[in-house]
């Protein structure tokens, strides 16, 4: 018994959340002795002990356990929308615009976003995605969308503050994907679907291989290819002041004949997920070298691609617009783009990470010594598009440029077994870095257009001696008039997404390290308690010391009580600290150029921004858990208090019209564009708003969590019912109104549900099987202002709940192969319109909705498992 003890330790004690026992590989002579039978273990969690192993019901913390087999059953192989399927508190959009979001999408638990959330692979951190979201919360957190599907051996979702365990992110909580560990054996998986509405097909294989390595090892290796096509949920492009169809016919036709070209749609303005497309690889090996000691690794490689759009410019949107040429000619973009043009934005992503370590025991002693290095990069392209600034010069496709995220951490963790308690310590050594790379000069440039006037035919109200020149030649030119092409100032770079310039690329770069002590154990046999410490120090930003307590109180054999009490640090990243952007806003249908700069630099600096500090963090929890037979139930409430909290500001406005009366409307638009202009930001007149990224304000999130499981056994097979509701709200404890407008204030605390429940009931018979999901999401409000301080009844639009079903039947066909058939949204059902002011230019449904409004999709999958 001692001796399994001490091996059960080596496999569990830097899970660092928690595991099924159903595949420990950790020493092959010890596997080979002892047989389980993986369809009747309990699911059991180290739930930040780092020590002995607790049953889901019996952790102090609240946790979720999911198997391969659960997520093999969710009809979805993009990891994001696997976790939002089988946990309520986990939310993930599809924003058809917004930039990089296209490709990497942010997340949230319980309500905080991705970077509060620490995401761990084999209990390792794993790299952040080299995107940084330029709106909100500024989230950069890893992008799990590379992790496929078939290399999850099982998912440990911890929903509680953890940071004094596992370090800065860990504020909502860890999610941890332990990676399969079979020596032998294999499985292979074919998926193809579509959409009701015939679009947005998928298909998706994926397999899985295990290697024996000698008597003693193992090597497991995934892989998997996607390749998804576009969705179209959206209509023609038609406002009050432009409208495609009210064109004349030539015109909707070179609108078409563009839309047909680019985006293979029949709309100018397409609203749906990109085309995107993957391939990503993992592999996971361990050797044990004695019967007390292992040497493991695992990595990644993954590829992936997507395009999306952008808004649509027609003539006259201050995009496409006449100017004068040097020869005194009128030109515009319309020669290029007859029927208005729709920005064309890819992104390639690389990402690539290894891990290596040894890991024992030396008498009662563990030990975890690791070295681990992330990578994560993307590329863009633009392409349908102009630098309006170079007029008739400009070329019609762009590289503006690459940003990347690298991480390299050596770790060494430790554990001491007192019989009755488990004690761990360790520290760690981090460095990361942030590169924002230079884009091609066509995608930054200034070109003369930039300016009124760019060659000199004016002079005041009358012609210089070069405008008199172009006159003799037949020029239309005409000084008197205001509105003449020769006063057009327009863009600076590709219109859509600049490029990065030298005077905003470079490198931010960090080191940081941090040492922790945790003790765990019983100390009754009713009582299990645990407590933690760390110290961290960033070479940034300083110092702190974090803590945690958590306990659970078994007041009979099926009833117990647990509580936990911890604080929180977390420290801006490079990426949220160096991110500099220049995007296209469509305030009144009008494309406006809105830039973000970094708060520590010139540019915000003049515009009154202040260094960036850390995010701080209580979080309390208290449950209650419970277990009659085959009925296991948790009910756990949470409070999250979030001091500092990171967020950009409401967008800034930026105007060239002087005022210089501090009480007029206007007047803090000219301030903004004089502290551009004398920052030297290049093409300050063409720029219509600002941001940047503050510690705005506190915050308090707090709900509940309700999780229920049911197991039945007849002589008609077995049946799982599984219930799970989150209730989330969040809340300011600050006031935000320095920062944010009244209307981004309604949605912060409005925009999103505060009810989400999944409902599933999985049979199985013979060779026969069945899952029934239901999925719903509670009523939110939005607010569509149009000057963003406009509150009242009609501004705001009441979202009604909504109820999604999905279904899937299997066959075995023999003992290797399983066809499926299955059914996502099986009623079709959709989000409500948005009617508000926030509904522009095709757009049909909320685009940030976390209800997915793709309709109904139905697929069959071949699964082979050898």
């Amino acid at each position: 018994m001692r001796k399994n003890k001490i091996h059960n330790a080596i496999a569990l004690a830097f899970t660092g959340i928690s595991l099924s026992l159903a595949a420990p590989l950790a020493l092959a002579q010890e596997a080979e002795e002892t047989a389980v039978d993986t369809q009747n273990v309990e699911k059991i969690a180290v739930v930040g002990a780092r020590g002995a192993p607790r049953s889901v019901t019996s952790s102090p913390v609240p946790v979720d356990v999911l198997s391969a087999e659960d997520i093999e059953a969710v009809a979805f192989t993009d990891m994001n929308n696997v976790l939002m399927t089988l946990v309520p508190s986990y939310s993930v959009g599809r924003q058809p615009i917004s930039d990089g979001g296209t490709f990497i999408r942010p997340a949230t638990l319980r309500g905080m976003p991705t970077d509060k959330t620490l995401v761990l692979v084999n209990s390792k951190r794993r790299h952040r995605a080299a995107l940084v979201s330029i709106g909100g919360s500024g989230t950069q957190g890893p992008d799990i969308a590379t992790i496929p599907t078939a290399a999850i051996g099982s998912v440990e979702v911890l929903r509680d503050g953890a940071a004094a365990q596992y370090g800065s992110d860990a504020i909502a909580g860890v999610i941890n994907f332990q990676l399969k560990e079979n020596t032998e054996g294999g499985s292979f998986t074919a998926d193809y679907g579509s959409y009701f509405e015939g679009d947005g097909d998928q298909i998706t294989i994926t397999g899985n291989k295990g290697f024996a390595l000698g008597d003693d090892g193992f090597l497991s290796i995934s892989a998997e290819y996607s390749d998804s096509e576009a969705t179209f949920r959206g209509e023609q492009y038609c406002e009050d002041w432009f409208c495609v169809d009210e064109q004349s016919e030539q015109y909707i036709a070179d609108a078409a004949a563009m839309a047909s070209s680019v985006h293979d749609s029949d709309v100018v303005q397409p609203w749906g997920q990109p085309d995107t497309s993957g391939t990503r690889i993992f592999f996971n090996a361990g050797y044990a070298l004695t019967a007390e000691m292992e040497l493991y690794a695992f990595g990644n490689y993954s590829e992936s691609e997507g395009s999306g759009n952008f808004y649509y410019r027609y003539p006259g949107n201050r995009t496409i617009e006449d100017i004068r040429l040097e020869d005194g000619s009128i030109w515009s973009p319309t020669e290029f783009f007859p029927g208005g043009f729709t920005p064309r934005f890819s992104g390639d992503v690389t990402d690539y990470s290894f891990v290596g370590g040894i890991k024992g025991m030396s008498g009662d002693l563990g030990y975890d010594i690791s070295g681990r290095y992330g990578y994560n990069d993307i590329s863009y392209t633009l392409a349908n598009t102009i630098n309006p600034s170079m007029g008739n010069e400009s070329p019609t496709s762009f590289k503006p440029g690459d940003l990347t995220n690298e991480e390299t951490q050596i770790q060494a963790d430790f554990t001491y077994d007192f019989n009755e308690y488990i004690l761990a310590f360790g520290a760690s050594y981090l460095d990361e870095s942030y590169e924002i790379s230079e884009g091609g000069v066509d995608s930054y440039f200034a070109g003369p257009y930039a300016t009124s006037d760019p060659w000199g035919f004016c002079d005041g109200d009358a012609a210089s001696a070069a405008g008199l020149a172009v006159i003799g030649t037949g020029s239309t030119l005409n000084c008197a008039d205001s509105d003449d092409a020769v006063y057009t100032v327009v863009g600076v770079g590709s219109n859509g997404f600049p490029g990065y310039s030298p005077d905003y690329s470079g490198t931010y770069s960090r080191d940081s390290y941090a040492v922790y002590t945790d003790i765990s154990g019983d100390i009754t046999d009713e009582l299990f308690a645990q407590a933690a410490i760390r110290y961290e120090d960033y070479s940034d930003f300083g110092s702190e010391v974090v803590y945690k307590v958590a306990g659970i109180y078994q007041i009979n054999d099926e009833i117990a009580v647990r509580s936990s009490y911890g604080t929180g640090f977390r420290a801006p990243t490079p990426g949220q600290q160096g991110t500099t952007n220049v995007s296209t806003r469509l305030p009144d249908g009008f494309p406006v150029a809105t830039g973000l700069f970094p708060a520590g630099g010139d540019v915000a600096q003049a515009l009154g921004a202040e260094e960036l500090l850390p995010e701080k963090s209580t979080n309390f929890t208290l449950g209650l858990t419970a277990s009659f037979g085959d009925l296991t139930l948790t009910a756990d409430y949470y409070n999250i208090k979030l001091e500092d909290r990171l967020y950009s500001v409401s967008t800034r406005d930026v105007s060239t019209t002087v005022v210089t009366d501090p009480d007029a409307d206007g007047y803090d638009a000219y301030q903004n564009y004089l502290a551009l202009s004398g920052a030297g930001v290049s093409g300050a007149e063409s720029i219509g708003g600002v941001f940047f990224f503050q510690n705005a304000f506190d915050t308090v999130t707090e709900g509940v969590d309700l999780v229920a499981t049911y197991k039945m056994e007849t002589t008609y097979g077995s049946t799982m019912i599984t219930g799970s509701i989150n209730y989330n709200d969040t809340s300011f404890d600050s006031d935000p109104s320095e920062f944010l407008d009244p209307e981004d204030i309604f949605d912060f605390e409005n925009g999103t549900p505060e009810m989400r429940g999944v409902f599933s009931v999985t049979h199985s018979y013979d060779v026969w099987s069945a899952v029934a999901r239901l999925s719903y999401y509670g009523e939110y409000e939005n607010v569509g202002s149009d000057d963003g301080t406009v509150i009242d009844a009609e501004t705001i639009q009441t979202y009604g709940s909504e109820f999604m079903f999905d279904i899937e039947g299997s066959y075995l066909i023999n003992e290797n192969l399983t066809l499926s058939v299955g059914v996502r949204n099986l009623f079709d059902s959709y989000p409500d319109p948005t009617i508000n002011g926030d509904a522009c230019c095709g757009q049909v449904y909320d685009s940030g909705s976390v209800v997915d409004w793709q309709g109904g999709y139905y697929y069959t999958r071949l699964a082979a498992r050898f």
